[in-house]
């Protein structure tokens, strides 16, 4: 199970360095071009700024944790309340970060507006909508290996 669980873990790595990348590199150019396609809102670098960098902290506590969940898989505890809280931890963090972008798309909506190009909205749509789809999925997780554990201790007090 190690050879398994290692490789999953150098992809939650992996995961990490493309945001880390765009936060150090796209954030400030997405801001800059923010600043310039909309001169009449004063704040919206900034704002470009806290939407990005906000949500970028809870994608990687969500990655710190998947990285827990794998070790607990190594430890062969897996079926354990860590790994409960874990998966609930992941599935605030997908809300959150989804509850931020949300908050973003009026930005994504005036950019529409000067460019003329409705499907930008959309584009806007794929981070929060991608979000959700994880925390629906950590919660079905959550909830199965919470009915697993249930079941478990079941067994283990009538045996």
């Amino acid at each position: 199970m190690n050879r398994e669980t290692l490789f999953l873990k150098f992809a939650v790595v992996l995961m990490g360095i493309p945001v880390l990348a765009l936060c150090i590199f796209l954030v400030p150019e997405i801001g800059n071009v923010a600043a310039q396609l909309l001169p009449k809102f004063a704040l919206i670098k900034i704002l470009v700024y806290i939407v990005f960098y906000a949500s970028a902290i809870p994608f990687y506590f969500a990655l710190y944790q998947a990285f827990k969940l794998l070790r607990f898989i190594d430890k062969s505890e897996a079926f354990s309340e860590l790994a409960v809280i874990a998966l609930k931890k992941i599935k605030q963090c997908a809300v959150t970060i989804s509850i931020l972008h949300l908050l973003a798309l009026p930005l994504f909506y005036l950019f529409a507006e000067v460019d003329d190009a409705p499907g930008v909205i959309f584009v806007g749509l794929v981070v929060p909508f991608a979000s959700m789809v994880i925390a629906v999925f950590a919660a079905v997780l959550q909830k199965l290996l919470k009915n697993a554990i249930d079941i478990k201790s079941e067994n283990d007090l009538t045996v």
